[in-house]
């Protein structure tokens, strides 16, 4: 792939109740007694004597009350402390619960990052077999690039600068097989191409998606064939979309997708895909640190998708 001169822009439970004891008082009343008198010997005179009475009974009032009132006390206290002692256990119950719901929150987020990894592994799934490395022989010699089978006649879309000047073109399959390539036709302008293979049993053909629906930060898989080895995949985010980026060759392509996902030589024609296993974009050029007159690290860009699907439909109508 061609690397290009651009830099980037840049609660506790509630304590026992103590209930203050309570001092009871019993008062008897008390029952006084008297020494005889000393008897007088001398004779008395007799008096009719009336009818006999008792003497009457005597009370001991306050002891029952007394009795009643410890009663109520006692009860009192023991109905706090029984009350205090459920609320505890209460509490003590339901902590485990607590620990549990914490146990579930933790298990989501690893579930969630699980997730992630499954949507990359699927949407590589769906596109891979449909990328192609392409060996382009010219009569400077011989240059790498990438390729993506975008319909069941065995059209493959890539780069111009891959195939310019070209005399002969083998397309290596996903699954290692080789074949003969024929050139379509070219659209210099946008720095597209398509080429041809007969169509072979089990071909994949990768879908396209719609560029227009790209957002910054939106995770995104480039896959491709880079320095020749075959079938790399690597990955980034969109870091910024609708750039304008000029090739060497004096072609410039607007509405550029930026990524910071590793391209390298090789990568050019090949795809980029999101999580949907969608063809979102073609990687095509690496900025280059003017400085030290080497790729910039993680500064690449590709044409759209949205761009590439009518490029292909015109050269495919010429």
């Amino acid at each position: 792939m061609l690397t290009e001169e651009n830099e980037v822009y840049g609660s506790y439970p509630p304590p026992y109740q103590q209930i203050p004891s309570a001092s009871v008082a019993i008062l008897d009343k008390p029952v006084v007694t008297h020494a005889p008198e000393e008897q007088d010997t001398s004779p008395l005179p007799s008096y009719p004597q009336g009818p006999k009475t008792s003497p009457p009974s005597q009370n001991r009032p306050g002891r029952g009350g007394a009795i009643l009132l410890l009663s109520l006390v006692l009860a009192l206290i023991f109905g706090v402390g029984l009350f205090a002692g459920l609320e505890f256990a209460g509490n003590s119950t339901n902590s485990p619960a607590t620990a549990t719901t914490r146990v579930v929150t933790t298990s989501t987020t690893s579930s969630s990052g699980t997730t992630i990894a499954t949507q990359q592994e699927a949407a590589i799934a769906k596109v891979e077999p449909a990328v192609v490395e392409l060996e382009v022989t010219t009569a400077q010699g011989q240059q790498i690039g990438s390729g993506v089978i975008i319909d069941t006649k065995g059209d493959i879309v890539t780069n111009y600068h891959i195939v310019n000047g070209e005399e002969n073109i083998v397309a290596v399959l996903y699954n290692g097989s080789t074949t003969q390539v024929q050139l379509v036709g070219t659209n210099t302008t946008d720095d597209l191409a398509v080429v041809h293979i007969q169509p072979f049993t089990k071909m994949m053909v990768a879908q396209i998606g719609d560029s227009s629906k790209l957002v910054v930060g939106q995770d995104i898989l480039a896959i491709g064939n880079p320095l020749g080895i075959s079938e790399t995949v690597t990955k980034g985010i969109v870091s910024a979309l609708n750039r304008s980026v000029t090739e060497s060759t004096g072609t410039t392509i607007s509405n550029a997708i930026q990524t910071d996902a590793a391209v390298n030589p090789g990568n050019s024609g090949g795809a980029l895909i999101n999580l949907q296993g969608q063809l979102v974009g073609i990687p095509t050029l690496t900025a280059v640190n003017t400085e030290t007159n080497t790729a910039a690290n993680g500064v690449s860009f590709a044409i759209p998708s949205n761009l590439v699907q009518r490029v292909v439909q015109q050269i495919l109508q010429q």
